[in-house]
């Protein structure tokens, strides 16, 4: 699976009220959500966010509670990946929970906000395409692009059942 997009950085301990503020947590709408996305920190994401495009942030990325809302906000406004130095453990969960790719490499203070990158899931090949610069990491794993693919981990389960039924 192959993604690319424009950067939208952001920096260390972004945590889950960063990227959804609790006063929207009434809602379970992904595009609701991420019609929300950042807007404490950055109240024009949402405005140059496209669809396709990757945030890049530093280390433990997605802090704080322990919320499904965070990555579904994320997903809600069209970022297809997140890349960062490191993560909360809850956020990786819940991003595998809802479908959102997430990739961990030491690499990202060189990437630069606005810059296009092209990751290759299967293989942890990143691709800076402005700066013409690769970077390596752990290849995302297949059973988890195959939760990616259909949409989250629940559809991912009913599609495995649909198969042995």
């Amino acid at each position: 699976m192959i993604i690319k997009g424009k950067v939208h950085k952001f920096g260390d301990d972004i945590n889950t009220d960063d990227i959804i503020s609790a006063k929207y947590l009434v809602s379970t709408d992904a595009k609701e959500l991420g019609s929300h996305c950042m807007e404490s920190i950055s109240p024009d994401f949402t405005k140059k966010v496209q669809p396709g495009d990757i945030i890049v942030g530093g280390e433990n990325f997605g802090c704080g509670s322990s919320r499904e809302h965070a990555p579904l906000a994320i997903k809600g406004c069209g970022v297809r990946a997140v890349l960062a130095k490191s993560f909360a453990a809850i956020f990786f969960r819940n991003a595998i929970n809802i479908g959102l790719p997430f990739l961990e490499s030491q690499d990202t203070d060189a990437i630069n906000e606005g810059d296009i990158l092209e990751i290759d899931l299967s293989s942890g090949i990143i691709k800076n395409l402005t700066q013409n610069i690769t970077y390596k990491t752990a290849p995302f794993p297949k059973f988890l692009q195959d939760i990616v693919e259909d949409g989250g981990l629940m559809n991912y389960i009913r599609e495995k059942e649909k198969k042995h039924v």
